[in-house]
């Protein structure tokens, strides 16, 4: 028997922890449906289609992340903030795999997305963290795209349980934000 009174935002919430249980690669309508003991079609009254779903699911990840990075680098500076963005997103990834998953290569669509305002308040807390350093307006987009390579890479090695050396993973993560201090300190310095 079909559930009533769901909304979309329910669905979309299901949606995004059978994401972090099951991996955001296999989410499909069936297994949302099964979830929320409904028949798949009975979706499609609430969402226009997976890719809507999934589109919702990387929205709704880059809000939550926003506002944990927001809040973590209130009264933060240089380091301190470097770290506390750092350890925001290596926390997310970690305990949202799935969520965090949707928000890579997710496409804009148009003026108006939520993804897109979502993506752009994340990116002002980047650009103040950067800012602190004093990093050229020029080189913004450098230091982002550089952080977030150096994050990503980091936070899917260990999703993936990937790091097989005995070395402490958190002191690999702190090393991690001195390396990248420092680099921002050298870039802010030419």
């Amino acid at each position: 028997m079909p559930r009533t009174g769901l909304s979309s935002e329910q669905i979309v919430e299901t949606a995004a922890s059978l994401a972090d249980e099951i991996g955001f690669a296999t989410l499909t309508m069936g297994v949302v449906a099964e979830r929320l003991d409904m028949r798949p079609p009975s979706l499609y009254k609430h969402v226009l289609s997976l890719d809507d779903l999934q589109h919702r699911i990387a929205t709704l990840a880059m809000v939550e992340l926003g506002e944990q990075v927001r809040d973590a680098l209130q009264g933060k500076a240089g380091r301190d903030a470097l770290a506390a963005l750092l350890t925001v997103v290596r926390r997310y990834a970690t305990e949202h795999p799935g969520r965090y998953a949707a928000t890579i290569g997710e496409p804009f669509r148009g003026e108006d997305d939520p993804f897109l305002h979502a993506a752009t308040r994340l990116l002002g807390s980047l650009a103040a963290v950067l800012g602190g350093y004093g990093v050229s307006t020029a080189n913004t987009d450098h230091a982002a795209r550089t952080l977030r390579c150096l994050l990503h890479g980091f936070a899917a090695l260990l999703v993936a349980d990937a790091f097989q050396w005995d070395a402490d993973i958190d002191r690999t993560f702190e090393w991690m934000i001195d390396f990248a201090d420092l680099g921002l300190r050298a870039i802010s310095s030419k």
